[in-house]
């Protein structure tokens, strides 16, 4: 069976043909149509602006969502304090 699989994905009225994997289909069209109501989204909202006004609102929206998923699963300042804490109980320790 072939791995890749050819499909048509529209977003904002425009149709893009892509080649990916068959098992990243689901994911694929999930992320264009969650890209597609958004866009549905602001065109509610904000009536007589552009479609690409639209795109780029959505895709501010994404990219803010993302860096707060990365801040939030930055695991670097818990490791630092669990590391101080760590230090404290050893120096604690050979004290006693």
């Amino acid at each position: 069976m072939d791995e890749f699989l050819s499909i048509n994905i529209t977003i904002a009225d425009r149709r893009y043909p892509m080649r990916i994997k068959r098992s990243e289909e689901e994911k694929i069209r999930k992320a264009a149509k969650i890209i597609n109501e958004r866009i549905l989204q602001y065109q509610d909202r904000y009536s007589g602006k552009d479609v690409q006004d639209f795109l780029a609102m959505a895709s501010l929206q994404f990219v803010l969502q993302t860096l707060e998923t990365i801040e939030k699963s930055d695991v670097e300042p818990v490791l630092k304090q669990l590391e101080n804490i760590n230090n404290e109980i050893n120096l604690y320790l050979s004290e006693k």
